[in-house]
């Protein structure tokens, strides 16, 4: 898997050559033999995700992440801005069957043995009412009693640990706790415009070695970058601030590797982690 969220501005380089480095990774993979899926964590077009000839979509996403090669892999998830221009219809419209149902956007697939859960968190925000919030979560209760998987990975826009700028979500702490509660290893987010790995934590903010999640922010896909607070909160233990890049996860049986590839060619926070 391989991805970032956080993507496309028009008229800036940043999603141009977050695209480049997906797009070589794809080629080795596919020319391997090796299936390999892209994930996008929400605001995937600048400053709101718009369709027709003049949208943001076209004029931005498609010329940089909308390569061929990339949308025949891409599972996107939304962000905030992907709703600014209203209720997400043209976020629906541009990625179709891959965004999951029409105005829900959470779905979930199976790659080399791992579960993966697309969820959306502007389900708690805009226009969306208390009902969709919980339709949701009822869902992933039942996707993941379904599923039984050893390893799982769920993603998401808004996150709820962050040293950035934008600050923590709390009003995603129910699908945390329903994540925790299933033995999810992994949880991706967007939303700050930083690279960010956390020490797997309890729904609270606790370490936890045996049951914790890992959450990693990966909000360098071409939008424009920033800061990050000081001092990190609790249980940050590796940051990137000023570089664009892109997530890449090799999943294999019962573990994953993981590391963060910027677009000048540097390898950052290469390491592994155990499913529990």
């Amino acid at each position: 898997m391989i991805g970032a969220g956080d993507i496309a501005v028009c008229g800036r380089s940043g999603d141009e050559a977050t695209a480049r480095l997906v797009d070589s990774v794809l080629a080795v993979d596919s020319a391997a033999g090796v299936e390999t899926i892209v994930f996008t964590l929400g605001d995937n077009a600048y400053p709101s995700g718009s369709s027709g000839v003049n949208g943001y979509f076209p004029r931005c996403f498609a010329p940089s992440w909308g390569s061929k090669r990339i949308m025949n892999a891409i599972r996107p998830s939304p962000g905030n801005h992907d709703y600014d221009s209203g209720d997400g219809t043209p976020y629906f419209s541009y990625f179709g069957d891959r965004a999951g149902p029409r105005g829900k956007g959470y779905y979930s697939y199976d790659i080399n043995g791992w579960h993966v859960i697309s969820l959306n968190s502007e389900l708690y925000f805009k226009r969306a009412t208390h009902a969709e919030a919980m339709a949701q979560e009822e869902w992933l209760r039942a996707d993941l009693a379904a599923h039984t998987a050893l390893c799982t990975i769920a993603y998401f826009h808004r996150p709820l640990f962050t040293s950035g700028v934008d600050g923590p979500t709390p009003e995603v702490k129910a699908l945390w706790r329903i994540l925790y509660a299933n033995g999810v290893d992994l949880v991706l987010n967007g939303h700050d415009h930083d690279y960010e790995r956390f020490l797997p934590q309890t729904p609270d903010g606790s370490a936890d070695s045996v049951s914790g999640i890992t959450q990693i922010i990966a909000g360098t896909g071409g939008g424009t970058l920033r800061v990050m607070r000081l001092p990190l909160v609790r249980n940050s233990v590796f940051v990137v601030h000023g570089r664009f890049g892109v997530l890449k996860l090799t999943l294999g049986v019962g573990q994953y590797r993981r590391a963060f590839l910027d677009t000048d060619g540097r390898i950052w926070d290469p390491g592994a982690g155990q499913c529990h």
